[in-house]
């Protein structure tokens, strides 16, 4: 089983929608009959049976064995991943991807997690079992009490991230030409924290 899929297609994510399979999805980390999902859900086998097949076609759960009971065959099924992830881009967006002079705007932070988002979901869904792979996260929170220290902050981090762009990712060095490496991608998002009654107000 994998740690992640990244679910981008329609299909995956229509066949997801639907309170009953999402039931079934929970209870398929371990494999399981139809069968012994109705008896828990107290659900019929054949209505099982359909939702399932939905979710197998998607390629959401696959059938990992079977038995034969009472001379009937019967399917051992299991979830492929532990976790599911939902591309924005099933969505989409009403109007066109922000451009870098939008950089100040809550919008493009928006297009950037999205990016992210897609990025880091099909890494996972590609990483192997036990596979390390090489990343790094970085998550702070600072207080500025007035524009001007707003803005003298922005600037010292724009600065930096800069210099760091330039230092490692400048091809005019001959040792970065002959031998560029591995590209990373480098996101960088401030933003003013939300207070407790804004959360609780959208959840």
């Amino acid at each position: 089983m994998q740690d992640v899929l990244y679910v981008e297609e329609f299909q995956k994510a229509a066949a997801l929608f639907q309170p009953l399979r999402l039931e079934l999805l929970k209870r398929m980390a371990k494999p399981c009959t139809c069968t012994a999902l109705a008896d828990d859900l107290g659900e019929t086998p054949q209505k099982v049976y359909y939702h399932v097949k939905v979710l197998e076609e998607a390629g959401i759960v696959k059938k990992v064995n079977e038995r034969r009971v009472r001379g009937i065959v019967e399917g051992i099924y299991q979830a492929r991943a532990r976790s599911y992830w939902l591309s924005p881009d099933l969505v989409g967006r009403i109007g066109g991807r922000l451009r870098a002079q939008d950089q100040m705007s809550l919008g493009f932070i928006l297009t950037l997690a999205e990016e992210l988002q897609a990025d880091v979901g099909r890494l996972a869904q590609a990483q192997k079992e036990g596979q390390s792979l090489p990343s790094l996260g970085l998550s702070a929170q600072i207080q500025l009490r007035n524009a001007d220290e707003r803005a003298a902050f922005a600037q010292e981090l724009k600065d930096m991230f800069q210099a760091l762009a330039h230092k490692y990712g400048s091809q005019e060095h001959g040792s970065r030409k002959k031998n560029p490496g591995q590209t990373f991608r480098v996101v960088l998002a401030c933003y003013p924290k939300p207070m407790a009654h804004e959360r609780s107000h959208h959840e």
